[in-house]
């Protein structure tokens, strides 16, 4: 079974996902990766470090800080925390702004008692996601109208407030070609447990194995080999926290040739073996006082 998010709001009631960060009880890592959805992160409990393109930010409590779409991040979860993530997607800006093609926005970070000029536009972002979780949770008669007011609310500020005018080149020139990678970083995450070649993936989208290569260096800042590595890593992660199959059964049901593959891939990720991860992360906590 996966990890499941502690809130997801359904796509059949709202537009948006919002949700409390998987990584809540830390130990945790998110490779590098991208998505057409605009991507906030609020940290309310604890910390965590947030990494975009080669920009790493600390966040902490009452820090926010905005991801736009296409851009390629990672997160560092090594200690407890209680973060809420909010993902628009492209196509709602779409939707309603004539040219959102490039539309892309300050990657504003906050934090409370700093003197920001801008603050109070970042605390009343922050405020309204809030309002959107904690009306959800609760669920009071009537609580969609109060989570899509504060929602609409916060898109409107995001685009009065926070919008960049002029993407500059290099921006749109990665933005475009993000997208293409979308299409194939989508079909690896379905079929990751199959024989993903260079050379095969390349045919199938109608790419020269070297183009598929640079264009992955280039605009994801990843090696192809790395990037179905590591979707396999995490897999394999997953499968060991939520079930008792053996590690040898885990690496062949994602995609590695044996047991022995997948724990080195493993530990250089972890920092551990899997069967000690499993050991350690499963064990109950012991006596107090």
């Amino acid at each position: 079974m996966d990890f499941r998010h502690e809130l997801v709001l359904p796509d059949e009631d709202l537009p948006f996902k919002l949700f409390v960060f998987e990584g809540k009880d830390g130990s945790y890592q998110v490779s590098r990766h991208w998505h057409r959805s605009v991507e906030i992160f609020l940290v309310l409990e604890g910390s965590l470090d947030f990494y975009i393109n080669t920009q790493r930010y600390r966040m902490e409590p009452g820090r926010l800080l905005l991801v736009n779409s296409n851009e390629v991040h990672s997160i560092d979860s090594p200690d407890a925390n209680n973060t809420l993530v909010l993902q628009i997607p492209r196509g709602l800006f779409e939707k309603y702004l004539p040219d959102a093609d490039s539309l892309a926005f300050r990657q504003f970070l906050w934090e409370p008692g700093k003197g920001c000029a801008q603050g109070s536009r970042e605390l009343r972002a922050a405020s309204l996601i809030v309002q959107m979780h904690k009306a959800y949770v609760q669920k009071q008669p009537g609580y969609l109208f109060a989570v899509l007011g504060s929602f609409y609310e916060l898109m409107y500020l995001l685009v009065t407030e926070f919008r960049i005018q002029e993407a500059d080149e290099e921006r749109i020139k990665q933005h475009r070609y993000l997208d293409r990678l979308s299409h194939i970083t989508n079909y690896i995450q379905v079929n990751y447990r199959e024989d993903l070649t260079l050379e095969g993936i390349a045919r199938i989208f109608g790419y020269s194995p070297a183009y598929l290569s640079r264009m992955f260096q280039k605009y994801a800042g990843i090696h192809y080999k790395a990037y179905v590595l590591e979707l396999r890593t995490q897999a394999g992660y997953r499968l060991l926290m939520n079930t008792e199959m053996a590690v040898g059964e885990i690496a062949l049901e994602c995609g590695f040739p044996d047991g022995r593959s997948f724990s080195k891939a493993f530990r250089r990720r972890y920092g551990m073996a899997p069967a000690a991860y499993r050991k350690k992360r499963k064990a109950p906590p012991g006596p107090t006082g």
